[in-house]
């Protein structure tokens, strides 16, 4: 049994610890590591970007990246992607109020990284529009492809953008 002084020694060995033990415990997930080098702003290929463009930034000690979508000045939607042990999940705020979450079902590493729908918040009816599939293609750092896909009760809809890198 341990003394009131054991105790508080153990306690606080086990907080001072704690961080590095989850360190070694999880480990680094490379996708998340390669969308990460998204950071900055992006707009479609051969376009200025001032009506669209896209900007990616780190938070929360870098374990969240943030791709949020401005149009002509305003937000117009945000996705987030973290980590969950060794897998990687989005999920997209979209301006129809709906928060689809995807999980990376990709192989880790892969210079093409996808997501599938996993579940969502908000979503009053399944077949209401939602974004059901997220995809970068990362090959060419310089011209990343993302895609998505939207499903709802008239079937899939998908669609592609080729991003560079703004100056």
């Amino acid at each position: 049994m341990l003394t009131k002084t054991r105790a508080s020694i153990f306690t606080v060995a086990m907080i001072l610890a704690g961080p590095a033990l989850a360190d070694e415990l999880e480990p680094p997930v490379s996708s998340f590591a390669q969308m990460s080098a998204l950071v900055g702003d992006w707009k479609r290929e051969g376009t200025d970007g001032s009506k669209f463009h896209i900007q990616f930034e780190l938070t929360a000690k870098d374990s969240v990246l943030i791709e949020r979508w401005v149009s002509r000045g305003k937000t117009h939607s945000l996705t987030l992607y973290h980590r969950d042990k060794a897998d990687v999940v989005a999920t997209h705020y979209c301006p129809q109020g709906n928060q689809p979450r995807m999980r990376m079902t990709t192989p880790d590493g892969a210079s093409k990284i996808r997501f599938d729908f996993w579940d969502a918040t908000n979503l009053v009816n399944p077949t209401d529009n939602h974004q059901h599939q997220l995809s970068f293609d990362l090959s060419d750092p310089e011209h990343v492809r993302r895609g998505e896909v939207y499903m709802s009760g008239e079937g899939a809809t998908s669609s592609e953008l080729v991003l560079e890198r703004m100056n």
